[in-house]
């Protein structure tokens, strides 16, 4: 079993709490179901948020899923802040055990944050 990592993004309407935890859930779902992953899958995952989200953490949204990730180490950090960036946007990288070959991983982009990396955006 080799060790993947799998990329995405979602970028949110508005910074409120509940918001954020049914686009970082539909982010992870869409992981999930995408690479065929379930929780046990995960070694990790990094989350970072744009500096002008501040309702609630993406990690403490993910363990709201409710499906195995109470056991998946999970950390938070802030995007840089460059000008012209698009705004609300919640990143992840996940590091998964997979007998998938690298370039057949899904890396899930969402709704408008898709133009973030259309080179690997499916």
């Amino acid at each position: 079993m080799a060790v993947r990592a799998v990329r995405g993004a979602v970028q949110l309407e508005r910074d409120e709490a509940g918001h954020m935890e049914e686009r970082v859930g539909a982010l992870l779902t869409a992981v999930l179901e995408r690479n065929g992953l379930t929780a046990d899958d995960l070694i990790s995952i990094w989350f970072t948020a744009t500096p002008d989200l501040h309702s609630d953490f993406p990690a403490a949204a993910a363990r709201k899923l409710g499906v195995g990730f109470a056991d998946v180490p999970l950390i938070c950090a802030q995007e840089l802040d460059i000008d012209g960036a698009m705004p609300r946007v919640v990143r992840v990288l996940a590091h998964i055990e997979s007998d998938k070959p690298r370039a057949d991983i899904a890396h899930v982009y969402l709704g408008a944050a898709a133009a973030l990396r259309k080179d690997i955006a499916q």
